[in-house]
């Protein structure tokens, strides 16, 4: 499956918003996300079929949260939005047990965190 990566753009606002809401994740502020350059989408057919929501630092960069469409998951997509966010410098996460998987194949170095079945994840590339 093809896809392309790019920052989200304004127009884009309803396509994130409804991706987070499918995937039960609650983001604030995505209005001003996207204006700041923090929100990465993956678009295939002319819609958005991932994204992924960040929180930049001046040390770090950290993934506030990230969902692929249901049909399109296992792709690579997921992976895409990570690398080019790597791409900013240090990543980190917090995320569900259940994802762990998906962080540990991109090289995460993970711990528990302090809710149980949650985990914090860092990645450095550099």
């Amino acid at each position: 499956m093809e896809f392309d990566l790019r920052s989200a753009r304004s127009d884009d606002s309803l396509g994130v918003r409804s991706l987070l809401d499918a995937a039960v994740l609650a983001v604030d502020d995505i209005d001003d996300r996207i204006a700041a350059g923090d929100v990465l989408v993956a678009t295939a057919d002319g819609r958005i079929v991932g994204v992924v929501v960040l929180d930049s630092r001046p040390d770090v960069t950290h993934i506030v949260g990230i969902a692929v469409q249901r049909r399109r998951r296992a792709k690579g997509i997921g992976t895409a939005l990570v690398e080019a966010a790597s791409r900013r410098g240090p990543l980190t996460a917090e995320f569900d047990e259940r994802v762990r998987p998906f962080y540990e194949s991109l090289g995460f170095e993970i711990e528990p965190a302090d809710d149980p079945g949650r985990c914090r994840g860092v990645l450095d590339r550099a």
